[in-house]
């Protein structure tokens, strides 16, 4: 099949953005309605939607979550007239994650009652950095597109923030990620990862293992140098809002990362969520907030703001 002969649909957004990034954007046919990346992308047709209700609290959102996923049903509900529609001949989606895209079973089931076999299916499924890399090359390879050199290039970016890292001088600052906020959770996968390429000591969360639970007590028991909050899927006007609610509480306004102005906002949604090119963006904006000293790419106030300060006037002085 020649690339001019793809129609292609992908259903999470850092699929999209893997698509687009190897040059294959003229041959998006659909999206899932969360992808929003690159610009253009907005305008082509949705093939999912939420079944719940993203306008509540954190609480809310997981109450919500909690509740499908306890009954064993996807909190996404896939368009299969849509779909059918869209003639696609692959169709890029995930088997990481039951709460970040329609489910690699509703895929199946689609592809076998509505739309038939010819459908190439393409499940991502990276929990780790290198991994993430390795999944731009298995869509590279599913669309006949020769991913290695784009993939050098992040991977070339990437060493050089760690390399800078290396050389600063005494010890990496002490950093908790926060990836969402009731119940508290910190950052797993690859963010770990990212946060010692960025110049920092990554306190809760492992590499290559899902979000883990956390304790604010284990919070205060460390005393983090650095608290940077990145809920799943809040930009970062919305990731402000509630974090500067949070920090009203006493007892985080009592620890010495909030009392310091050290506790910041990213925009996990469109960068450290989603695992696909962004991340080296997501990596510059650790290094930027890690060590200001010697890091400036230019994604304060756009993709990070400090806490206490609006996202859009906060500038580094």
């Amino acid at each position: 099949m020649s690339i001019t002969e793809l129609r292609i649909v992908t259903l999470l957004p850092s699929a999209t953005e893997i698509v687009a990034a190897l040059g294959l954007g003229a041959q998006l046919v659909g999206r899932s309605h969360e992808c929003d990346w690159p610009p253009g992308v907005a305008e082509l047709p949705v093939c999912t939607r939420s079944r719940v209700a993203l306008d509540g609290s954190s609480a809310e959102i997981h109450r919500q979550v909690s509740e499908f996923v306890g009954q064993a049903l996807s909190i996404y509900e896939l368009d299969r007239d849509m779909l059918r529609a869209l003639r696609p001949t692959h169709i890029v989606t995930q088997d990481q994650c039951e709460v970040c895209a329609v489910n690699l079973k509703d895929v199946e089931a689609a592809l076998a009652k509505d739309i038939g076999n010819a459908v190439e299916v393409v499940s991502l499924s990276p929990l780790r950095l290198g991994e993430v890399w390795a999944s731009i090359r298995q869509a590279g390879r599913a669309l006949s597109v020769d991913a290695d050199s784009y993939c050098r290039t992040l991977t070339g970016r990437i060493a050089r923030i760690a390399a800078a890292g290396t050389e600063l001088p005494g010890a990496p600052p002490s950093i908790a990620t926060i990836e969402w906020c009731d119940p508290l959770m910190a950052a797993g996968n690859w963010l770990p990862e990212l946060v010692a390429i960025a110049g920092g000591n990554n306190l809760f969360g492992a590499a290559g293992e899902h979000s883990p639970r956390l304790e604010f007590d284990d919070l205060r028991a460390v005393e983090p140098d650095i608290l940077i909050f990145m809920p799943c899927g809040y930009d970062l006007m919305k990731t402000a809002e509630e974090a500067e609610q949070l920090l009203q509480a006493p007892t985080w306004a009592a620890l010495a990362a909030v009392r310091d102005s050290r506790a910041f906002a990213v925009d996990g949604n469109a960068y450290f969520n989603r695992p696909g090119p962004r991340l080296v963006e997501s990596a510059e904006i650790l290094a930027e907030i890690c060590h200001p000293e010697s890091h400036n790419f230019g994604h304060e106030g756009s993709a990070w703001c400090r806490l206490g300060a609006s996202p859009e006037t906060d500038n580094r002085e």
